[in-house]
């Protein structure tokens, strides 16, 4: 289909339209703050908390190497508890800003301050705390808590930059209620203790394990050489299994032919639309930010739009990516995964533009997930990389030139003949 055929065609749909919070952008999840904390009171014995916790826990960055070890449960909706964990499903699901913050809330952190060498710590809250996190499935805990719940609620009615999260309390102890069940690949992992982390990581992804489930066994130090197995906290870990995981795909297209044709797709989701231009080539790669007066990063409302971009070429990156952070990663996992599936490299260039419909941080996971299923359907296809971003660009928040100012892959788009 034409590119500009293709644009003119793009109409929010309807489940995108109903998920908008629109100017009230409403804080009804305050409501379901109460309704917690009143199913917490229903559900404690005493100090103790009892219930099915989903395969999932939290591990604090503040005071490292000394972290905050967290056991994430649902508080009485034993039966759901599998929803509450970050995955790929809740975009399955059409969840809006307001569900993801009502699952969030849902989720009692019990944690206690532990060192992160755990190495051979299979035992007492830390040791509860990783069988949780290599489990396949949710797991019957039983903690005793030393403190009550604390709620905060205006991290809800002024969120900030990091995602918000739920309840939390000091634990005295955990004990598992079941055995867990746990995936014969993770078994294999936890057993090699010679087998570096990065490769473990991929081993796990090429058995058909997620970014998510990967992330939750290296965040608890079950993956790596024994010596190195250290609890890693969940927000490093996270950037950590897209990075490895995209240096691997990145290896696996590099000696695939090139795209044929340039094609554009297109995402939107809780208040951001994903722009992502392919063009015959070798591999490159930029993710270009675009966050709106208003919006969560960038709140004054009467402010400019805030830009930032990262890249890489052919070879990769050396250090860290700063101005977008973990939202490089999880997009260039999301196109490479689908270079991969097609057997094919090309030039990539992701343009993310936030509005102000998205007024709380639900976490990286939804740049990931938009970007994936931005391959999903037909795209538009155009001549030239340059006429694709021509033609594009009068969507944009930004000018063309603010965007060749801030683009390294739009700034040195006229370098090649070919692409005009």
């Amino acid at each position: 289909m034409r590119l500009d055929d293709y644009i003119e065609g793009l109409e929010p749909d309807e489940e995108f339209e109903r998920r908008r919070l629109v100017e009230e952008k409403s804080y009804a999840v305050l409501d379901y703050l109460d309704d917690v904390q009143a199913n917490f009171e229903a559900v404690q014995q005493g100090d103790s908390l009892y219930g099915a916790t989903a395969p999932s826990v939290f591990v604090g960055r503040s005071s490292y190497p000394n972290v905050s070890a967290g056991i994430l449960s649902p508080v009485a909706d034993e039966e759901q508890a599998e929803n509450y964990a970050t995955s790929g499903a809740w975009y399955e699901d059409g969840l809006g800003i307001d569900n993801v913050l009502q699952y969030r809330t849902g989720l009692l952190n019990s944690r206690r301050s532990a060192s992160v060498n755990v190495e051979d710590v299979w035992d007492g809250f830390v040791g509860v705390q990783r069988e949780v996190a290599i489990a396949d499935r949710p797991v019957n805990v039983e903690i005793g808590l030393d403190s009550t719940p604390e709620f905060d609620p205006e991290q809800y009615t002024q969120p900030v930059a990091n995602a918000p999260s739920g309840p939390s309390a000091t634990a005295e102890s955990a004990d598992l209620a079941e055995n867990p069940h746990v995936s014969r690949y993770v078994e294999k992992t936890l057993e090699d203790d010679d087998w570096q982390a990065q490769g473990a990581m991929t081993y796990l992804y090429r058995r058909g394990l997620d970014v998510y489930e990967i992330n939750r066994v290296l965040s608890v130090g079950a993956l790596g050489q024994g010596q190195n197995r250290r609890l890693v906290p969940t927000r490093w870990s996270i950037t950590a299994v897209d990075d490895t995981l995209g240096k691997y795909l990145r290896g696996s297209i590099r000696d695939n032919p090139s795209v044929d044709e340039v094609s554009v797709h297109v995402n939107e989701y809780m208040g951001n639309r994903y722009w992502v231009v392919l063009a015959p080539g070798r591999w490159e790669y930029e993710l270009v930010e675009m966050k709106s007066p208003g919006s969560i990063w960038n709140p004054d409302a009467t402010g400019e739009v805030w830009m930032g971009s990262a890249s890489e070429g052919y070879e990769g990156r050396s250090g860290y990516v700063e101005e977008t952070a973990g939202a490089y990663y999880a997009s260039r996992l999301g196109v490479l995964e689908y270079l991969d599936d097609i057997g094919r490299q090309a030039k990539a260039i992701v343009l993310r533009e936030v509005s102000d419909d998205y007024w709380a941080p639900v976490g990286v996971w939804q740049v990931r997930e938009s970007v994936r299923n931005a391959f999903d359907g037909d795209p538009g296809e155009a001549e030239t990389f340059h006429g694709a971003l021509r033609e594009i660009e009068p969507h944009l928040p930004v000018s063309w030139s603010d965007l060749r100012r801030k683009s390294a892959l739009v700034s040195g788009v006229q370098s090649s003949i070919s692409d005009w």
